[in-house]
C-alpha cells in the first residue's frame, strides 16, 4: 500500500498522510491535474468522486462531489492557493451544502499542502491539511478522514500502473 504513515497532531491542527508511489512526481502530478484520474482517487473506493469544475491554476476553483453507495451525493470544492507543476500545489478543501457548491459554514475546512518528490526512484507525496482548530480537526478524524484518504491514496498505484 502507497500510504506509509498517517500522524495528526491536534496542537499544530494538522493531519499529514506520507505515501510512496513506483512512479515519477510528474506521473503522480498528473493524476491530480487531470479530472478524469482524479475522479478514480479522490473518494475512497465505495465513494467515487465526480469533479463537476476542475481548474487547477492559482485562484482556480474545483467543485466536485462523492457518491455514497447508497447514491447519497455529499458535495465538496477546493480554492486553489499555488501550483508548482509537477511538485505539487496547495488549496482550501472544504464542504458543500448542494450542487450549486455552496459553501457550508458549519463543517471544517482545510488548507492543504501537496508535495511530491523523487524517492526511491519513484515519488513521495506528502499530504498536509492545517484546520483553524483543534475541535476543527477531531471533528473530520470523527468522520473518519484518515480511513478515508488513506483508502483514496491507496487507488493511486493501480492508476498509474495502467
Amino acid at each position: 500500500m502507497p500510504v506509509t504513515d498517517v500522524t495528526h497532531d491536534l496542537d499544530a491542527r494538522t493531519l499529514t498522510i506520507v505515501a510512496d508511489f513506483a512512479a515519477p512526481p510528474k506521473r503522480i502530478w498528473e493524476v491530480y491535474a487531470d479530472p478524469r484520474q482524479l475522479e478514480r482517487v479522490w473518494g475512497p473506493p465505495t465513494y467515487p468522486a465526480t469533479f463537476v469544475d476542475h481548474d487547477l491554476a492559482p485562484g482556480g476553483r474545483m467543485n466536485y462531489y462523492m457518491t455514497s453507495p447508497e447514491g447519497e451525493r455529499y458535495y465538496g470544492y477546493w480554492e486553489v492557493g499555488s501550483v508548482d507543476e509537477p511538485s505539487g500545489f496547495t488549496f482550501d478543501d472544504g464542504f458543500a451544502l448542494d450542487e450549486q457548491f455552496t459553501k457550508n459554514t458549519d463543517l471544517p475546512v482545510s488548507t492543504n499542502v501537496f508535495t511530491f518528490v523523487e524517492h526511491d526512484g519513484g515519488t513521495r507525496a506528502t499530504y498536509v491539511g492545517t484546520y483553524a482548530s483543534a475541535e476543527a480537526l477531531q471533528a473530520v478524524l470523527d468522520m473518519g478522514v484518515v480511513e478515508g484518504s488513506s483508502a483514496a491514496i491507496n487507488q493511486i498505484d493501480d492508476l498509474v500502473a495502467e
